[in-house]
């Protein structure tokens, strides 16, 4: 694996948890959330990631003939609704209450999203730190010809 190749894959690393943060903080923006343009209340979104093989065409400079490198990289596959129990709470006053006076919470809980946001955080520093370390030993190669 190449420095450009190892690069790559963390760029996309960084690309899917970037959109991990986000469905992370959207979902604690809406943790009070009962009532949405659906009707219902708001559910809590989740991301898949996949892992993706892809073909990187490069000319060889040396032969001058198209050589097909296979990489790897990460891939946010679906943004999907999570099956978890919505939280009903009693509160007959609240204007979204059903007949017996129950309301419908989201099934967001604060404390897993702030654990799935450190864990993303964590992974896209790491991303991060790779991407450096590539950089730098690339720069420590270009110095060997000095």
């Amino acid at each position: 694996m190449d420095l450009v190749s190892s690069m790559h894959i963390s760029a996309t690393g960084l690309s899917a948890h970037r959109v991990r943060m986000n469905i992370i903080a959207m979902n604690m923006a809406n943790v009070n959330t009962t009532r949405t343009e659906e009707g219902g209340p708001y559910t809590r979104k989740i991301t898949i990631h996949e892992a993706v093989p892809f073909k990187d065409e490069l000319v060889s400079a040396a032969a001058n003939r198209v050589v097909a490198q296979e990489e790897n990289g990460v891939n946010v596959m679906e943004i999907a609704d999570s099956d978890d129990a919505y939280r009903r709470v009693f509160d007959p006053g609240h204007p979204d209450a059903d007949e017996n006076g129950y309301v419908t919470y989201p099934n967001v809980n604060t404390v897993t999203e702030m654990v799935n946001m450190m864990t993303a955080v964590r992974a896209y520093e790491a991303n991060v730190t790779a991407i450096s370390a590539a950089k730098n030993m690339a720069l420590k190669a270009l110095e060997i010809g000095r």
